[in-house]
């Protein structure tokens, strides 16, 4: 780490408003898990949402959801985070490379460990589906580089939350939608992806700046 002199990864002006928001996401997640909980067949909102929209993709749309759907698989998932780890380390920000790291891992396990609780399936047993992984993946990646972007550019607390807050539903929308699209999962284990990261992130940010400060007091105290 470089000292109390990095900057925080997570703004102080966004703190209050994304410790909100953070704390909405959770319920919507956890209301959802409840609902829909060893569930194996679309649910009401579900059915209305994907009805209309059913093998509709096609060429070249279908080749696009492939392509973001990728994004979210091991390979395209860790080569994303390593051109962002790298992008932080050549602007010298290691903290902010150790943020996308544990940003990324932490929202993956999570809706891991979520999935396994919940046991929602999609096309039969083994299949779980909710909360979608890539989605909470690819809005934490967003997330992420949306909070760091936000610090370095110096937004106030109306823009950076706008504009990290319209990162996510960019990020969100895009991979929820190929989710869908491509029949992986319910329009609800999307949403509740979404919500994942909205939820992990800034607990995520908060705990890499009380570490990466704490880490520094104790260097300083040698």
């Amino acid at each position: 780490m470089t000292g109390r002199s990095a900057p925080a990864v997570l703004p102080s002006s966004l703190r209050a408003w994304l410790g909100l928001i953070a704390g909405l996401a959770a319920l919507v997640v956890v209301v959802l898990g409840v609902l829909y909980a060893g569930h194996g067949e679309p649910g009401g909102v579900d059915r209305w949402i994907v009805r209309p929209t059913a093998d509709s993709v096609q060429p070249p749309w279908r080749r696009v959801a492939l392509a973001a759907d990728f994004l979210g698989e091991p390979v395209g998932a860790a080569a994303l985070v390593v051109a962002a780890v790298t992008g932080c380390l050549l602007l010298r920000r290691p903290r902010a490379a150790v943020f996308v790291v544990a940003g990324a891992g932490i929202s993956v396990g999570v809706a891991t460990l979520i999935k396994s609780l919940v046991e929602r399936t999609i096309h039969g047993a083994g299949n779980l589906s909710y909360p979608s992984g890539h989605t909470a993946f690819f809005t934490a990646l967003a997330l992420v580089l949306a909070l760091l972007a936000t610090g370095r550019l110096g937004l106030g607390r109306s823009a950076g939350t706008m504009f990290v807050l319209a990162a996510a539903l960019v990020a969100g929308a895009t991979m929820g939608w190929a989710q869908v699209a491509l029949g992986a999962h319910y329009p609800t284990d999307v949403l509740g992806g979404w919500c994942t990261a909205l939820a992990v992130i800034p607990a995520t940010a908060w705990l890499v700046d009380r570490t990466a400060d704490q880490l520094v007091d104790w260097r300083e105290r040698r």
